[in-house]
């Protein structure tokens, strides 16, 4: 059989119920369809909350902490100490044709003169040339559509950094037309490749990754109009006013910039009614069904090409957004349901029959997207990576993210770990910066959530003595699984190469 097509399609911050086949109020009809003809991943959490750990760690298969890429600043800027190849040259090794439009978030532009494609033959960026994002070949949108760029910009000015403050979580009705935002640009590139650019002797890789749903909420109006105010639910309020001692609150300390940050939030979403709140989740789920319309065209195209006859398609986002939870929260950067689960499809032709229209309950990462590819590509895998083949029979026992407090300025708190299973969670943190806490580690403070009667995450038990055999026993899973991880990989150096992990690659091979 010839080499399936391998279709990834992505989105920026979309929490996991933003999808019809779980929230019917959500309208996502293609993806819907992508799920009811495979398999959705109910468990499914990324990393590390924020895009850039996240990304590079689905990109490369390893966890945050294993790359040193802990925080939106950091990046493996320099191609030679790469500690493997990420997934789109993996995909051009293997004789695929590999095309990739929009977000990676590489940043390797801000030390690398000449940043690469990474393994992306064809490349369109809706960024500016002059940005971190810039890639060597890519077509950016500075370069091909300067006027729309602007006035994208323009219409965001005022929405801040990310465009994530009160202003940007408000929104708008975009007056910018659709092809003049940055994921319209994008999509643009994409139908246009399919419709000139696909190589008719060898098998696809496509690799369409959108900005949105993430802030800001300037909205296309054609999909505003799909949502009627009354039907959207006001959010739940937590039993407390502020919030208690967490890992959240411990950042927040020891970070200025997120305490401000929230506090931006709070300070307009306390003098807003209930319907003027729902406004801030129509726009966000506005923004998921655009999306959701340009993934249509893009399948509807490729069904044509014949590309789907044989193929893998998988659907996901980097992490989550709290959208008001929790007093008033927004955006990701905890280790909360909201902000780390993220929607997973795997589908496509070589999803087995009988599993067709299946959710599975599995704990799942992204970091099990290489070894999935790789095993049903049938390309020789790399037993350092942390990940497992969704698609196979072994199964983790929970599922890890890694938090190290978001702060800019390389200013770093230590380390919070996640891990979770379906009906429980352990998040161990220790307050203040990373710098001070080597001769604290018995100040390490906990959580504990009972996922099956507190979804929200309000009450911790982890003190509780009556839950005190379930924390032990998240704690021993959580550090061997770990210690594991760790060991293996990225660097595993013994006289026989990986052959010690029971690799059949030989050292010419590696």
């Amino acid at each position: 059989m010839s080499k399936p097509n391998v279709i990834f399609l992505m989105t920026d911050q979309q929490r996991w119920d933003c999808l019809g086949v779980v929230n019917p109020l959500v309208k996502t009809p293609n993806l819907d369809r992508l799920a009811q003809n495979g398999i959705r991943y109910s468990q499914a959490v990324c990393q590390a909350p924020m895009c850039v750990p996240s990304r590079y760690s689905m990109m490369f298969g390893y966890y945050p902490s294993q790359l040193g890429v802990r925080g939106n600043g950091g990046g493996l800027f320099f191609e030679e100490r790469l500690p493997t190849v990420p997934l789109p040259e993996m995909m051009r090794q293997s004789g695929y044709q590999t095309a990739g439009f929009g977000k990676t978030h590489w940043n390797h532009g801000y030390l690398n003169p000449e940043p690469p494609t990474r393994g992306f033959e064809v490349r369109a960026e809706g960024q500016s040339a002059d940005s971190a994002q810039y890639e060597k070949g890519a077509i950016m949108m500075s370069e091909v559509n300067p006027q729309g760029l602007a006035a994208y910009f323009a219409e965001t000015k005022d929405y801040g950094g990310g465009e994530e403050n009160a202003k940007g979580y408000l929104g708008c009705t975009s007056q910018v037309p659709p092809e003049d935002h940055r994921d319209g640009f994008i999509a643009q590139q994409c139908l246009k490749f399919l419709d000139e650019g696909v190589d008719p002797d060898r098998p696809l890789f496509l690799y369409l990754s959108f900005i949105k749903p993430h802030a800001g909420f300037n909205v296309i109006k054609k999909f505003e109009d799909l949502y009627d105010i009354n039907d959207i639910p006001d959010l739940p309020e937590p039993p407390w006013l502020e919030e208690p001692d967490t890992h959240v609150r411990a950042t927040r300390e020891q970070n200025i910039q997120m305490q401000k940050r929230y506090d931006g939030w709070r300070s307009v979403w306390e003098k807003l009614t209930p319907m003027e709140r729902r406004r801030t989740t129509l726009r966000y789920w506005a923004n998921c069904s655009w999306l959701d319309d340009y993934f249509g065209q893009v399948l509807e195209k490729l069904d044509k090409l014949g590309r789907l006859d044989n193929s893998l398609i998988i659907y996901t986002s980097d992490h989550g957004d709290m959208m008001g939870e929790r007093q008033h929260m927004f955006s990701k950067y905890c280790l909360y349901d909201s902000s780390v689960r993220v929607p997973l499809i795997l589908s496509g032709s070589v999803v087995p029959e009988e599993l067709r229209g299946t959710v599975d309950d599995r704990p799942a990462e992204l970091v099990d997207l290489i070894p999935t590819i790789q095993e049903t590509l049938q390309i020789k895998t790399d037993p350092r990576r942390p990940g497992l083949n969704l698609l196979g029979e072994k199964k983790k026992l929970g599922s890890f993210c890694e938090f190290y407090g978001g702060a800019p300025n390389r200013m770093y708190g230590t380390p919070a770990y996640m891990w979770r299973k379906k009906d429980w969670k352990l998040i161990l943190y220790l307050p203040g910066p990373l710098t001070e806490a080597i001769s604290k580690v018995d100040q390490t403070k906990g959580e504990l959530y009972n996922l099956a009667e507190d979804p929200y995450e309000w009450y911790n038990l982890y003190d509780q003595i009556e839950y005190a055999a379930i924390r032990e026993q998240l704690k021993t899973e959580l550090l061997m699984h770990l210690a594991i991880s760790w060991a293996k990989g990225p660097v595993f150096y013994e006289k026989s190469g990986l052959q010690s992990l029971g690799s059949a690659l030989t050292a010419e091979e590696l």
